[in-house]
């Protein structure tokens, strides 16, 4: 994975995500699903954008099912931000950079 995109399980999960120090976006995903890669590209040039602001991660549903059945994930890709260990916004599908942005923008 390039950049400073953070791979994430069920069990790093609590530790990267809910108790980190920076506001954070996940990218629930699977390697069959095409939306997912679609997104793969946009979801790692805002780790680069939001470098130090915002810690990206990724979590593979596939390998890691447990935290997706806890946030009640149906669909893939789904984005969820999380800011001091609550999750606080969720945007489900492949959408634009700019759609991601705004809703990034609201966690700084």
């Amino acid at each position: 994975m390039a950049g400073n995109v953070v791979q994430v399980t069920d069990d790093s999960f609590e530790q990267e995500i809910l108790k980190s120090e920076l506001p954070t976006l996940v990218d629930f995903w699977a390697s069959w699903c095409g939306p997912c890669r679609a997104i793969a590209p946009v979801v790692e040039e805002l780790s680069e954008d939001y470098a130090g602001k915002v810690k990206v991660a990724k979590l593979n549903v596939d390998e890691s099912p447990k935290t997706p059945g806890q946030y009640g994930i149906r669909a893939i890709p789904t984005l969820i931000m999380f800011k001091d260990g609550k999750q606080v916004d969720q945007i489900t599908g492949a959408v634009s950079k700019a759609h991601i942005e705004e809703a990034l923008k609201k966690l700084l």
